[in-house]
């Protein structure tokens, strides 16, 4: 069963401190005050937080589930991701934890070491 919007915008709203805020004509979930996801105009993919030196392998090895945008990724540590390509809530739950755990700050990433556990809440 494919991901949807419905659930990035559930899971990114449960994660500690998480708020929020329409970018660019987009929804976009921060904590303290940085993205760590965002959800494509269409609702078929969401961008996060991925380092840049993760991204090739992570494409090589599934390259129908993620993407980065040419010319507009080359320079940020980010990464696209096909809702329809993600295998159930918990893989979604998983990504979007990892692209929190990066931009939360670490007091309170800290706070939370349940996250840092497998990724699971």
């Amino acid at each position: 069963m494919a991901t949807t919007a419905r659930d990035v915008r559930m899971i990114a709203l449960s994660l500690p401190d998480s708020t929020e805020k329409l970018a660019w004509g987009m929804p976009t979930f921060r904590v303290g005050g940085k993205i760590f996801v965002s959800l494509a105009d269409d609702d078929t993919s969401i961008g996060v937080k991925c380092p840049k030196e993760d991204r090739a392998e992570l494409i090589a090895a599934e390259p129908e589930k993620f993407f980065v945008r040419e010319g507009h990724d080359d320079n940020y540590a980010w990464l696209r991701v096909r809702l329809s390509a993600v295998q159930d809530v918990e893989e979604l739950r998983t990504i979007l934890t990892d692209s929190w755990l990066q931009a939360a700050p670490k007091r309170l990433a800290a706070a939370h070491p349940e996250l840092t556990a497998g990724g699971t809440a």
